[in-house]
């Protein structure tokens, strides 16, 4: 596993702390590979989701620091999504 999804999941974890997801999302970082956030809570995995989200290490690097907003990464073509919108915004406020 690359430095950079072992980051990518310790951020994602303290994000997510106890909230809980209803679901299954994915994020898939361009040339690093994907990370599960699930009932299960956050790990580095590969696996089918409701919703694919998509990005490059720097976006999600600053979605991660609160310098860019999901919905605004998605907007401007920043973050790509596949699958539930609605489980993503879901995902989305818990980010933000």
């Amino acid at each position: 596993m690359s430095d950079v999804i072992t980051a990518a999941v310790a951020a994602l974890s303290e994000k997510v702390g106890s909230a809980g997801i209803d679901g299954s999302v994915k994020f898939v970082i361009e040339g690093e590979g994907a990370i599960m956030v699930d009932g299960g809570g956050v790990r580095a995995a590969d696996e089918d989701a409701d919703v694919t989200l998509t990005a490059n290490q720097e976006t999600f690097e600053a979605m991660m620091a609160g310098d860019l907003n999901p919905t605004s990464a998605f907007m401007t073509g920043k973050l790509a999504l596949d699958g539930d919108m609605g489980m993503a915004m879901k995902l989305g406020s818990i980010l933000s």
